[in-house]
């Protein structure tokens, strides 16, 4: 590997690791051979992100190069009909485990993903327009297929969790009374939080690689506080989710417990529920409390508001119409 590796940021020295040098990854297209160019690009694009994001967006176009390379297509040169092909590819396809196609979501993502790709590549010259630009893309229902808890059963959850153990209980509060992304909690650090102006603050990572801070519910503040200062002495730094031998609490492994804890709630449904129908619990039970909707949003890390009211069941609500908090404005009075 190039010696001058160990002095470039993480992000860089994850992007070379798949294979792509240094001098690949700076160096000018047009010196590159023609069949690298487009693999190159793909690592250039992957620099910006991070963590998740990046590991799905290098999943996708792992799939969308296999797909052009077993159909003898080259990825640059590619049309509309191309991805179009690819699209209806992955809409009727059985393929996983499920032996499933790919549900509207799903293709919507990868769209997405090629999208950001081609528009990087015409970015640095490599193409003159994307060809993604004016595909069709699948539309998606209003409401989230992520089942979401009702008050009582966040409840009963919550009460399981204190009795499995001060982990459990931490975790659970945290993604219920927060509403963080799974992970954002589990890429959270002890030196991470802090206090200003009385009150209690979580940087996190957010999707896309931005630090943020989130203001913590004080019940998760306790349940936190409880869960780290367990033991012999109390915990100042490392990750906040670790395992006995200090390590981060493995994804998998956090998924499986809050399943496990969601059959123990009875919850209908357990089968079903995950890490992100908590915070799909969040927003619907802070939306049923009144909470403004920009404020929701802001707090869930959203770039797009539609994102927060697609979680928002209670947006049915007969109550919640305008047209009655007109009527009651503009009421005249009578005495």
């Amino acid at each position: 590997m190039d010696p001058s590796v160990g002095s470039l940021e993480p992000v860089a020295r994850a992007a070379l690791v798949e294979g792509v040098g240094l001098d690949l990854l700076a160096g000018p297209l047009p010196a590159l051979p023609a069949a690298a160019i487009a693999h190159v690009i793909a690592a250039r694009f992957l620099i910006g992100y991070s963590g998740h994001t990046r590991a799905a967006y290098r999943r996708d176009l792992t799939d969308y190069f296999a797909w052009c390379a077993d159909h003898g297509l080259e990825v640059l040169a590619a049309g509309r009909a191309t991805i179009d092909a690819y699209a209806r590819h992955l809409a009727e396809q059985p393929r996983g485990r499920a032996a499933r196609p790919a549900s509207p979501a799903t293709v919507a993502r990868r769209l997405a993903t090629l999208s950001g790709y081609y528009r990087y590549a015409v970015s640095e010259d490599a193409i003159r327009r994307s060809p993604v630009e004016h595909v069709r893309r699948p539309k998606l229902g209003q409401d989230s297929p992520t089942l979401g808890l009702e008050k009582e059963e966040a409840k009963r959850l919550l009460r399981v969790a204190r009795a499995h153990g001060t982990r459990a209980h931490a975790l659970v509060s945290l993604l219920i009374f927060d509403g963080l992304r799974i992970s954002e909690a589990l890429g959270a650090r002890v030196e991470d939080m802090d206090t200003s102006r009385g009150h209690h603050l979580l940087r996190v990572r957010r999707k896309g690689g931005a630090l943020r801070e989130v203001t913590l519910n004080p019940a998760t503040i306790h349940a936190l506080d409880t869960y780290l200062q367990e033991g012999e002495e109390a915990r100042i730094t490392g990750p906040i989710f670790a395992t006995r031998t200090g390590n981060t609490l493995d994804r998998a492994e956090a998924w499986r417990l809050i399943r496990r804890l969601a059959v123990s709630a009875n919850i209908p449904s357990a089968s079903k529920i995950s890490p992100h129908s908590l915070r799909h619990t969040f927003v619907t039970l802070a939306r049923e409390a009144g909470v403004p909707l920009e404020d929701v949003q802001d707090h869930a890390g959203h770039a797009d508001p539609r994102t927060t009211r697609r979680y928002d069941r209670g947006r049915y609500n007969l109550q919640r119409s305008p047209a009655y908090r007109l009527g009651e404005l503009l009421a005249e009075d009578d005495e």
